[in-house]
């Protein structure tokens, strides 16, 4: 449970709406710059992570000229019209979406609020990333729409498919099918893409065919991962390259054994499906379960699967998802790039 949201440790500052014009000019700038270097080679960009940008409460991100925002507490909430209004000026957006309707909003007595904030238009966009061209439904997607959060990782993914020459691709909790797309881009020959949402792999139908990888050889399966892992292992399958991204297990340190036991097991099967020289992304976007403890996780499995690994990476969100050295459990997402051997 959320205790408190600090705004300022300055005791001088007034709250008002040049405070958020501050903030949020201080925000944009940050993400102008990364984009300017290249360092988010996307127009889909985070534009307010909360209270690595000190605006606790306020999740905002861009897709080309459309915005999305998520008011998760009372505080953001009281300021709502001025940071609308903030946004779109300080931005050059043209219209605003919100889609205030996380469970959080509940702990602090507000009701959840969908739909059109300023402007209007369609909710189903198109963004660019890595040169790919991907789908985003702001009013329909999880968080703000897509994983922005994944960008590098993504781009990663293509990346190491390339080098190691990985050809089979098993993308498991795909939403939209980013890391499919990343896969086929990186020269995989076979991709099998894995989520129990049919409109999610509806999208992802839709992106690999954006990406011209609708003759390549693939599978949708509409179906519970760990009961597809267990299937595929059944029926002896192996892939030379596996992403496992799961939703978050562990939304406090409270649900961390819990989570503990489903992380470990996801990943025993993963690596026993594994070919041998293969690849393995594994993520945990669980804020109750550190990067130490998410090693210790994963290599557990390991030994349950009499498998071996080295890590090549340790993975984290993009870099418009920022970590302030005041806030260290904003990060959140963490991963391991492990090549068995």
């Amino acid at each position: 449970m959320i205790r408190g949201r600090a705004w300022s440790f300055d005791e001088a500052e007034r709250i008002d709406a040049d405070f958020f014009e501050r903030r949020l000019a201080r925000a944009l700038a940050l993400r102008q710059r990364l984009q300017a270097s290249g360092l988010v080679a996307s127009d889909g960009v985070r534009l307010v992570h909360g209270e690595a940008d000190g605006l606790p409460g306020l999740i905002v991100a861009r897709y080309g000229d459309t915005l999305r925002a998520q008011f998760l507490g009372a505080g953001v909430e009281r300021w709502r019209e001025v940071i609308a209004d903030a946004l779109l000026r300080l931005s050059g957006g043209q219209r605003l979406y919100e889609r205030s309707d996380a469970s959080t909003r509940k702990l602090e007595g507000l009701a959840e609020r969908t739909g059109w904030l300023r402007g209007d238009g369609d909710t189903a966009l198109t963004i660019a990333e890595h040169g790919w061209q991907l789908g985003v439904d702001v009013a329909q997607g999880h968080k703000t729409g897509y994983y922005l959060d994944q960008r590098e990782n993504r781009g990663r993914f293509a990346q190491l498919v390339r080098q190691l020459g990985c050809r089979t691709v098993l993308n498991c909790y795909s939403y939209t099918g980013g890391f499919s797309v990343a896969a086929l881009a990186g020269g995989a020959t076979e991709v099998t893409t894995v989520d129990s949402s049919a409109p999610a792999l509806q999208l992802a139908r839709e992106n690999l065919r954006r990406n011209g990888f609708d003759d390549a050889p693939q599978q949708f399966a509409d179906a519970d991962v760990n009961a597809f892992l267990r299937q595929a292992l059944d029926q002896g399958r192996q892939f030379d390259a596996i992403v496992l991204d799961p939703p978050k297990f562990a939304p406090t340190a409270a649900h961390a054994e819990r989570a503990a036991r489903a992380y470990k097991d996801i990943n025993r099967l993963g690596l026993k499906l594994l070919a041998p020289g293969g690849l393995l992304l594994t993520f945990s976007c669980s804020g109750g379960v550190n990067a130490d403890l998410f090693h210790k996780i994963v290599a557990g499995a390991g030994i349950d699967a009499g498998v071996n690994a080295t890590i090549l990476a340790r993975l984290e969100g993009a870099c418009d998802h920022p970590t302030t050295i005041e806030f260290p459990e904003g990060e959140y997402l963490k991963g391991l790039a492990l090549l068995r051997v």
